[in-house]
């Protein structure tokens, strides 16, 4: 980036921070304004209310009456009923027209109308829920849209946040809150957060919460959810913030009792809410289409009306010449008459765009959306879930989808984690319960801590574990029971285990039901009960995952004194640290192999026993890196890696990342309908491609593009000197991208709204932390060379060069990256915010001018759904705020299928026929009105009888189409769904475009030339025999043969033929003769000729044979000539099929080295390639033990005077920790006499000699806080090292007591690194302490 980019750049920065709030002052809040629309200027700070309905009181009228008149044909209507309001060149009543369109207009605005009370109802809900807010010294129970920026608020477990909030203390210790964030970025797993250590020792009171005066400085709102960035300014100090102190709103507060945050953000402002965008009007393909067509008739009216008023003129002057005293008898000009019968003419012809069809499609959308709620198909029964299509206008898009942008978690998947198989010293052993008959027995009831939930059981693995005879098969378990991060409590009676992530939480729990449980830990000790007999284990040092090392270790001494170091990690790290590598290590990899077919998550398990000497010369060494300032995280690494080797292998975990029901073989059928799929998510890479694997969107011999591949081919995409080589070609290959959050974020610069500077600083910022061209780096440029060697070629662009050049650098590569991604099979987008889920869909209708549909289940999909042309929520776990925002809702994604293939295809065939044979038959009916003008001289006088033109749309001709609509099928559901290939019809608008309206234009006039001259050539005839047919006869048998010609038509063009069909022609025609025989009748024609004025006129025409062989002549010329053109063309196309467009074969050979493929290592172990760091720092520091201080007071006695106004809402008390380890040592020595056993693992007393003591740390100023360390993830093959970690560690320790009080053993993922840091503990002593010296450590 240039020096000019970079000052932009801090200029944007140095004005971007302008946010500034001060704690406990809403006045203070309320003085800023900022400008709005006009003149007008509105308040800076909004309060937390929100507003996401798209209408109110005052703006529903007008804006609902906008957006109708939006529709060309409103306004073409509009016009004709002002034209018919005035009595000279009336042709009709105005009211005739006008009654229709206000009927038309009241249909539409009652659906919005119902949709937007929905949204109202919710906002309704949200804004009234309850929270506690500090008022005076003390916190009082006021709702969320009373909240201000600048409030102090309290929060208790399971509360949900009401705004963005900056931590400032917690019950827990060191003040960590932790959080679910399920609805941000759709992990269940808990992160957590941390307040700033000023805060955390200063407010630890309610008087110094009301007291406290701190001013936050930090960036406006924006939509980037995981970044932020801040200063508190607070008695002459400064202290930064960034994310990690940061709560936002809707995130869960998860095992943490109370804690408080100043509102940062408030309402519309906070983060989630920026990324929820606006409502947007969504119109169909056919919609839009209307409005050209309707533009192109009008023009087309206008004129044949020009051309009949250009033969009334010289008709007029001929009469006049003829007939000179007619003159004296017209007060007006030629001209006036030309100008009054144009527009005569034009309010005739204005049926040709008929309001009644309008009419009938809304009856027809509102139909098909009734039958996709009754479909049983449809309806999720465990949940009592139909499907429901919450908008009535959008059921022929539904047929046209031909991009699908997913979510992952709980759309795809269940995020339910479960232990599927394990190989153990080469054996593999499957589940001998696939069916669940043994689980309804309950096979793990011998042992007193299994919680039945596990559903693997084999027999055989389940007597070697009771035998006590295998020692690798021992090992297996007490690694998964041991090496570990997960945290543990008692709750009823039972343990609970709270993991980093749900593949820890499977494992742990797995090892439990065989026997080997995990009890409680404490800073340096765990505790496992092995198959009935209590064992602590000393740990002497815990090695977490991270994306370098993928791979977790354990060092600890076992009650007997020796010394064993348990690792589990990815294969490709484990395997090549093996001691040796025999038949059971080539067994084991032939297991990992068939795992990864399965699509399972492997993790590979080893140990080694660690001599004293070896320890002790290693120890030392760990000590001195773990106290570096500078490189912490290298020499960690270095010191690890020199341990964790020799290894010996003892088995394979298969976990399974269960899928929905269905999601494969949906996925599958969609991709066979010319449907792309998106997968769009918040989780990790590797875990997104795992499922991409296990659902069949990725296949193994798919070569996966990653941000270095896809930035590489971008470059090149617009080279002359390259020749422009690019994906036309692509097409032939089977090929799939894998993008991350950040890539988007420097590809996205045209669509995104926030200030450039903050895009442009993340990519700086990034750019910072890479080294140079690694060898690594040498050989993917060359990959990418050789790929543009394979698939180079010209590439057939259909943008011509001046609109290249029209186009800005950040809209090219925008193009080129949709090209791109169009000619792969499948996108996988991770660690995507909400609002970069919404910008990836906007970028493929901005580029691709495609149907897009969007599907998801939580909070953080409500912007792609809202972008989308079709939005579907899943009414799963996440709430409900992505099916309050959809248009259609769903149970399962497995239902996508149905309702694309089945209800969105009938949906569009069904208005495509409706709308071929309603413009046919108005043109085959009307259009005669035009050849009448050649002869009544241009005078715009009307063929047929009024009553006819009025009840011919309503009545005549109405049900038969109404049917089409509505029942219409060319196949069955379930051949629909055997073929998919159906589906692409809709996709290449084949059933209704601009041909096919030529066609039923060109048809329609066909029809009526026959029905006009062939009844005037046989009237002519009929004068010469003597009978004299009059103009009402000659109008009623243009009218019958118009009528039967078009109910013929419809009867050979419906293809699905029921008795209700034969129903609606019966009823059709039966109508005719009833109202035509009322509307001819004596009777009225007597109480008002001029209404009625054809009396017998049908009677007259039927009673003559020579009438009836002229209306079956005209019937049989109408319809026999388009059968057999019809039967001809059928024919011809059955001998010359189309060529279908060539797929992508799977089974195209490329060289090895140049797939650009994810290896199967990296597939099969993806957990470990994924994994978070869990909680080894701040288990090994003490961070998360309680201590019995002044502040667990203050904590315990909060000042929430006001009474809890509803138990169930929020709870606010403070509680007892339920965690205590004692007890459930205690609870397990009870236990154990169902095994009829004693305690067999005492623990000498003398062990606390053999244990290291570790004191560690830094001397501080008392009054001056550091800024918490921050990680950076790390690329994988790559060692990058955190800035923050070159920090000393700051924070002095304090006095812990387990003696006095209850450890809260309840940890999240931890963030940030320091040194390990253990004291010496006794397995039996019943306290453990803690002491802070500084300047010093002891090793004893």
């Amino acid at each position: 980036m240039d020096d000019a980019h970079l000052e932009e750049d801090l200029e944007d920065k140095d004005t971007e921070f302008t946010w500034e709030v001060k704690a406990n002052d809403r006045a203070y809040h309320k003085q800023f304004r900022k400008k709005g629309f006009l003149c007008w200027r509105q308040k800076k700070y909004k309060s937390n209310a929100i507003h996401t309905a798209k209408y109110n009181v005052f703006s529903f009228l007008p804006l609902n009456l906008y957006e109708q008149f939006r529709r060309v044909s409103n306004l073409y209507f509009l016009f004709i009923i002002i034209l018919q309001s005035i009595p000279e060149i009336s042709t009709l009543p105005w009211f005739t027209l006008f009654a229709p369109l206000v009927c038309l207009l009241m249909i539409r605005a009652a659906r919005d109308l119902v949709d937007d009370i929905g949204r109202h109802r919710s906002d309704r809900i949200i804004n009234n829920r309850p929270c506690q807010i500090l008022k005076g010294k003390s916190f009082l129970w006021k709702k969320w849209k009373n909240l201000c920026v600048g409030d102090v608020v309290c929060l208790s477990k399971d509360n949900i946040v009401p705004a963005d909030l900056l931590l400032l203390a917690s019950t827990e210790p060191s003040s960590l809150c932790y959080l679910e964030t399920a609805d941000i970025d759709g992990e269940t797993n808990l992160k957590f957060r941390q307040a700033l250590m000023v805060t955390h020792h200063e407010l630890t009171s309610p008087k110094k919460m009301a007291s406290f005066q701190g001013i936050v400085t930090c960036e406006e709102p924006n939509s980037r959810m995981h970044h932020f960035v801040g200063s508190l300014e607070w008695n002459s100090r400064k202290y930064p913030l960034d994310i990690g102190n940061l709560l936002l709103r809707g995130c869960k507060i998860r095992n943490t009792d109370t804690c408080y945050g100043l509102v940062i953000y408030a309402g519309l402002d906070t983060k989630i809410m920026k990324n929820c965008g606006k409502i947007h009007l969504k119109r169909t393909k056919l919609d839009l289409m209307m409005n050209k067509l309707v533009i192109l008739i009008f023009m087309s009216l206008v004129i044949a009306s020009m051309f009949l008023t250009l033969g009334f003129a010289f008709m007029v002057k001929e009469f006049k010449a003829k007939h000179h005293y007619m003159s004296s008898m017209q007060g007006r000009t030629d001209a006036m008459d030309s100008f009054f019968i144009f527009w005569g003419f034009l309010i005739l012809l204005s049926v040709m765009v008929p309001m009644a069809m309008f009419i009938i499609a809304e009856f027809i959308y509102l139909g098909n959306s009734i039958f996709i709620n009754w479909d049983l198909s449809m309806y999720y029964e465990p949940l009592d879930i139909p499907a429901k299509a919450r908008s009535t206008s959008l059921n022929d898009h539904l047929g046209q989808v031909q991009y699908i942008f997913s979510d992952k978690t709980g759309t795809l998947t269940q995020n339910i984690m479960t232990f599927k198989k394990c190989c153990i010293n080469g054996c593999t052993y499957d589940s001998d319960d696939e069916h669940g008959t043994l689980r309804k027995r309950n096979p793990y009831s011998w042992n007193p801590f299994a919680d039945g939930k596990l559903q693997f059981y084999n027999k055989e693995l389940e007597s070697l574990v009771r035998g006590k005879q295998d020692r690798a098969v021992q090992e297996f378990w007490r690694l998964l029971a041991i090496c570990h991060t997960v945290m543990v409590q008692e709750k009823d009676n039972q343990l609970l285990y709270q993991a980093a992530s749900p593949d820890e939480e499977a494992l742990v729990a797995a090892a439990r039901n065989f026997g080997y449980v995990f009890l409680s830990r404490t800073q340096d000790t765990i505790t496992l009960v092995e198959l009935g007999e209590e064992r602590v284990y000393q740990v002497l040092a815990m090695m977490d995952f991270n994306s370098v090392r993928k791979r977790m270790s354990v060092l600890v001494r076992n009650p007997e004194g020796s010394i064993c170091l348990y690792t589990k990690g990815a294969d490709t790290v484990i395997l090549e640290r093996l001691h040796h590598k025999g038949v059971m290590e080539a067994t084991t990899e032939e297991v990992l192999a068939a795992f990864a077919e399965q699509t399972l998550r492997t993790l590979c398990l080893a140990y080694k026993d660690v001599a004293e000497d070896a320890y002790k010369e290693w120890e030392p060494e760990h000590q001195e890196a773990a106290l570096l300032l500078q490189n912490r995280a290298q020499a960690l690494h270095q010191v690890y890696n020199k341990l964790e080797q020799n290894l010996q292998l003892l088995g394979v975990t298969a976990i399974e990342d269960k899928l929905q029901d269905g999601v494969p073989e949906t996925i599958r059928c969609l991709k066979k309908g010319n449907i792309k799929m998106w997968v769009l998510t918040g989780d990790k890479p590797e875990t997104a491609v795992n499922i991409g694997f296990a659902c069949q969107l990725l296949s193994e011999n798919m070569s996966i593009l990653e941000d270095k591949d896809i930035k590489g081919l971008l470059e090149n995409y617009w080279d002359e000197n390259e020749h422009q080589r690019a994906f036309q070609t692509m097409t032939h290959h089977n090929m799939a991208l894998v993008i991350n959050g950040e890539f988007l974020d420097q590809l996205l610069l045209s669509l995104r709204k926030e200030p450039r500077a903050l895009v442009q600083n993340a990519v700086v910022d990034e750019a910072t932390q890479e080294p140079g061209v690694s060898a690594l780096d040498f050989l993917q440029a060359r990959r990418i060379s050789q790929m543009w060697r394979n698939f180079g070629t010209t590439m057939a662009t259909s943008q011509s060069d001046a609109s290249k050049t029209r186009e800005s650098p950040e809209e090219r590569r925008e193009r080129a990256f949709v090209d791109l991604a169009s000619k792969c099979q499948a996108v996988i987008c991770c660690r995507v915010t909400p609002k970069q889920k919404a910008l990836v869909v906007a970028l493929v209708k901005k580029y691709q001018q495609v149907v897009t549909l969007a599907i998801g289940d939580g909070a953080n999909d409500v912007n792609m759904i809202k972008t989308a042309d079709i939005g579907v929520g899943l009414a799963g776990q996440e709430g409900m705020q992505a099916v309050q925002n959809s248009d259609y809702v769903l149970a399962q994604f497995c239902y996508l299928q149905r309702l694309l293939l089945v209800h969105g295809r009938w949906s569009y065939m069904r208005i495509c026929k409706f709308l071929r044979y309603f413009f046919y038959k108005t043109v085959a009916s009307m259009m005669a009105q035009i050849w009448f003008s050649l002869f009544n001289g241009f005078s715009a006088q009307p063929l047929y009888e009024g009553w006819f033109l009025a009840l011919f749309n309503l009545l005549y001709s109405t049900l038969p189409v109404l049917y089409i609509g509505l029942f219409e099928q060319d196949v069955t559901a379930e051949k629909s769904l055997k073929m998919p290939e159906l589906y692409t019809a809709g996709q290449k608008d084949e059933l209704f475009n601009y041909s096919i309206f030529v066609q039923a234009i060109a048809h329609g006039t066909i029809t009526s030339l026959i029905n006009f001259f062939v009844t005037i050539l046989v009237s002519y005839d009929m004068t010469k025999t003597g009978s004299s047919p009059d103009y009402q006869s000659f109008g009623v048998l243009v009218a019958i043969s118009s009528l039967l010609s078009i109910t013929l038509e419809v009867i050979l063009v419906v293809k699905y033929w029921t008795l209700l069909f034969v129903g609606t022609v019966v009823v059709s025609l039966s109508s005719y003769v009833i109202f035509t025989s009322l509307t001819e009748s004596l009777l009225l024609f007597r109480i008002s000729p001029k209404t009625f004025p054809f009396l017998f006129a049908d009677y007259n025409v039927i009673r003559e044979p020579s009438s009836l062989l002229v209306i079956v002549l005209n019937v049989t010329l109408n319809t026999l000539p388009m059968l057999a053109v019809r039967i001809i063309r059928r024919t011809v196309l059955k001998r010359h099929p189309k060529k279908e467009e060539e797929v992508p074969s799977e089974e195209l050979t490329v060289e090895p080295a140049m797939r650009l493929r994810r290896g199967m290592p990296a597939r099969r172990s993806s957990y470990a390639f994924s994994h978070h760091e869990g909680y080894a720092n701040l288990i090994t520091q003490g961070t998360i033990l309680r201590r019995h201080t002044h502040v667990d007071e203050f904590y315990g006695d909060t000042a929430c005077n006001s009474p809890n106004p509803s138990e169930e809402d929020v709870p606010w008390q403070h509680k007892e920790s339920i965690f205590n380890p004692r007890k459930i040592s205690i609870l397990a020595k009870k236990r154990r006499q169902h095994y009829g056993k004693g305690s067999q693992g005492e623990v000498h007393p003398n062990a606390s000699s053999q244990t290291t003591e570790k004191q560690t740390a830094i001397n501080i100023d008392n009054h001056e806080t550091k800024k918490l360390p921050t990680t950076t993830s790390a690329m994988s093959g790559q060692l990058q090292v955190s800035s923050s970690e070159d920090q000393a560690f700051y924070s002095a320790l304090s006095q812990y007591s387990l003696a006095s009080r209850p450890e809260r053993m309840d940890v999240r993922s931890s963030s940030w690194k320091g040194p390990l840091l253990r004291d010496s503990a006794s397995s039996r002593s019943s306290h453990l302490e803690v002491t802070t010296q500084l300047h010093s450590h002891t090793s004893s």
